[in-house]
């Protein structure tokens, strides 16, 4: 692959997580689940993707995300917030914050329109962009950060691009039925060992994986067991009183995600901008993802007793949120202003951008999306 190369310092840390994840395979018998790499490749203090000090976001980083584009997208949300929060109480929760660009324009735009927020609290992994947050929100007093998440929570829960950053299991399926897919370390370089799967494996796929006779021998895919887990936890938060999450992410449904011509998996590392799917290049310096199964997310928020209350493409959220008129605030005679939100925009809502590919799963207890947002719902596809 032709991709950057990495500088001499990040090659080094680079080099000590593969060091420490070569340590990890030896102890534990000569390999590990691939979730467990991954975790350690984004997580592992100091040295994981978004426990180190490298941008992640933006220009000089690896992606950009939809609240980076354009503020519109956080004054839309805050709109869906508003109306959450008028049926359950003045606090926010937002789940892997970024750069803080999200919680600035949500709440910029709640003050702006005299709503009260009298909480915004941060659960992020990342220490440099915990820092980076708390440079930028410095002027909103009610921000507070947290490393976890709460028992009870009621209000609004922010979600976005957090799912699909959660470890996941590889699984390919054999002549003599699935198999995981570990990692093992083969001529110096990490490398797949497939091994049969534990019980709770085998569960989790018969679960997630429908019709599971018609796909090839050889088919390669994903099992979202940790983002279960994280649904799992948010949906007995929100079932103890009145609030919703809002979960921005791509991915499909099930019987969407498991076709038989999707045989390679969705797993997809992003480094310096450039997208590809080895995620044993550079541990560290890349972000490893996978697209999320929105079937299991709603399952799993159900059973802990959350209800599913909407599940919509985010351009059909987003229009629902009034991002047009919130566009409109700009004089479109003012071409320097105008045109770049309005393409932002597109980029956000195009069919062929992140329109489709992009849903917005809502998941909570004891309160209504507004009519607008309701007329989006595509809850029944799932």
């Amino acid at each position: 692959m032709s991709l950057p190369a990495p500088s001499p310092d990040a090659l080094a840390a680079s080099q000590a997580l593969q060091q420490q994840i070569a340590a990890d395979i030896e102890r534990q018998g000569g390999a590990i689940p691939f979730s467990r790499f991954m975790e350690q490749a984004l997580y592992a203090p100091g040295l994981g993707y978004y426990s180190g000090g490298s941008a992640k976001l933006g220009k000089d980083g690896d992606f950009t995300t939809a609240p980076e584009l354009t503020a519109l997208f956080g004054q839309a949300v805050a709109h869906a917030a508003a109306a959450i929060m008028a049926q359950s109480a003045p606090h926010i929760l937002e789940f892997g914050a970024g750069t803080g660009k999200l919680a600035f324009d949500v709440l910029t735009e709640l003050a702006q329109a005299g709503v009260t927020v009298e909480s915004y609290a941060i659960v992020d992994l990342s220490g440099e962009l915990r820092a980076r947050q708390q440079q930028r929100l410095k002027d909103f007093p009610q921000v507070r950060w947290l490393d976890r998440l709460p028992a009870r929570f009621e209000g609004v829960v922010l979600g976005n691009e957090v799912l699909d950053a959660m470890p996941v299991e590889m699984v390919t399926l054999t002549d003599t039925g699935w198999q995981a897919l570990h990692v093992t370390i083969r001529d110096g370089a990490f490398a797949w060992d497939a091994v049969a799967p534990d019980a709770a494996l085998a569960a989790q796929i018969a679960r997630q994986i429908p019709q599971q006779d018609q796909l090839p021998v050889g088919y390669v895919t994903e099992v979202h067991g940790a983002a279960c887990g994280f649904m799992a936890t948010l949906g007995a938060m929100l079932s103890q009183g009145k609030g919703a999450a809002l979960l921005f992410d791509y991915g499909f449904p099930a019987h969407e995600y498991y076709l038989g011509d999707r045989a390679t998996g969705t797993l997809m590392c992003h480094y310096r901008h450039h997208a590809h799917p080895d995620p044993f290049y550079y541990p560290g310096l890349q972000d490893i993802t996978a697209h999320v199964d929105f079937t299991a997310m709603a399952l799993a928020a159900q059973d802990a007793g959350a209800e599913v209350l909407g599940y919509a493409p985010q351009a059909g959220f987003l229009i629902g949120a009034g991002v047009g008129e919130l566009l409109l605030r700009i004089d479109p005679s003012d071409a320097m202003r105008y045109l770049p939100q309005a393409n932002a925009l597109q980029k956000l809502m195009s069919p062929a951008e992140m329109g489709e590919l992009f849903k917005v799963l809502v998941v909570g207890k004891g309160v209504e999306l507004p009519p607008a947002l309701q007329r989006a719902d595509r809850s029944h596809r799932l």
